[in-house]
């Protein structure tokens, strides 16, 4: 069956290499939009079969834009979130009316997203429903976090400030988080659920194996070919890798 799409991105360039991606395996694409605003009016005058949304762009961002839709009534599309910024990729993109996207586009991955988005189409199932179900849960995630995490330490358990945690990483399944004051492993059994527990607003997944404290980073280092590390201000002053998907992420925080 054909395919007809919309694409909402802020960047242009983004919403070029989609497109093209998106001819590659013969999806039509109808329309493009920059903002939240347009992406609410192009999906209700356009009915597109799917729509790859961004979600963090000025005014309304791409939840948003699910909300307006809802409480509108507007007959939704399937949804596919694409964004740089991985912390969104959340336990909610799991329902199964929705893909998420992690720029830059993999020509497969944008496949795959596709293929699953055909498969809901031709079936029965109600994309409102479940993307109603992604809304709820999304705002569940949006409640006050606890302000101290547990962490195990030498045989004891210790209770430590948000605000005192400087990174977390991942290695073979065992999170270690690195306070300021001490080192201790989490019972979380990934970051995605560590970062569950702590103030998106001031912890970041700069890498896929590390969740920091953006108020902990103390140097960022230029590396090879445009990418960085950032310097934290523990004690080993440890130096973690930003991915090539969190770059554009680290330039907006501190305005490189």
């Amino acid at each position: 069956m054909s395919i007809s799409a919309v694409i909402v991105d802020d960047e242009q360039l983004a919403r070029d290499e989609l497109a093209y991606l998106l001819n590659e395996v013969g999806v039509d694409v109808v329309a493009q939009g920059k903002n939240g605003v347009e992406a609410v009016n192009l999906i209700k005058d356009l009915s597109p079969d799917l729509v790859f949304l961004d979600v963090q762009m000025p005014g309304l961002d791409g939840f948003g834009v699910i909300k307006k839709l809802l409480d509108r009534k507007v007959s939704m599309p399937q949804i596919v979130f694409a964004t740089a910024f991985d912390q969104y990729a959340v336990k909610a993109f799991e329902v199964n009316a929705v893909d998420y996207l992690l720029k830059p586009f993999d020509k497969n991955r944008v496949a795959l997203a596709v293929e699953r988005a055909r498969k809901k189409l031709e079936s029965s199932a109600s994309s409102s429903d479940q993307i109603g179900t992604l809304v709820k849960m999304l705002e569940q995630q949006q409640r006050p976090q606890a302000a101290k995490v547990l962490l195990k330490s030498v045989g004891r358990m210790f209770l430590v400030d948000q605000k005192d945690i400087c990174y977390a990483s991942i290695e073979d399944g065992i999170i270690t988080v690195v306070a300021t004051n001490m080192e201790g492993q989490s019972n979380c059994r990934t970051l995605e659920e560590l970062l569950d527990s702590l103030d998106p607003n001031v912890f970041w997944r700069a890498h896929r194996s590390y969740l920091v404290n953006i108020n902990r980073i103390k140097e960022v280092v230029p590396w090879f070919k445009s990418s960085y590390q950032i310097r934290m201000d523990d004690k080993k002053q440890a130096e973690i890798p930003v991915s090539r998907a969190q770059t554009k992420r680290l330039r907006e925080l501190f305005n490189l």
